[in-house]
């Protein structure tokens, strides 16, 4: 399923194939936590010859798509398990509403600079 979506999204012109392929995998970290996400693109993209640049996007979409959600990374929940025993309290709604004022300008602008 991962390759032939990888396929069809370099069908498609590079800035919106950069784009699909940032918002499928960002949205799959928030999901399922960007590690098996990492794995599975991983191994898609080793098994699809596919243009650089949807790999570029991908890799940036593993690092940057974890931040909207408290879910999205492991590395994100031992920081707020960090912050809770220092008694600073972030909830779920607070991190998705920073996430997604830093997250969503920051992914757009960068999977549309890949290349």
């Amino acid at each position: 399923l991962a390759r032939g979506f990888l396929h069809h999204a370099e069908t498609l012109a590079p800035s919106a194939g950069n784009l699909l392929v940032g918002a499928v995998v960002s949205l799959g970290c928030n999901l399922l936590n960007n590690l098996p996400i990492a794995v599975v693109t991983g191994y898609a993209l080793s098994a699809v010859p596919v243009a650089p640049h949807l790999a570029h996007a991908a890799l940036v979409a593993v690092d940057l798509g974890p931040n909207l959600s408290v879910t999205g990374s492991l590395a994100t929940l031992l920081w707020l398990i960090a912050l809770r025993r220092s008694g600073v309290v972030v909830t779920p709604l607070q991190f998705l509403k920073v996430g997604a004022c830093v997250l969503l300008p920051s992914a757009l602008v960068t999977l549309l600079l890949v290349r």
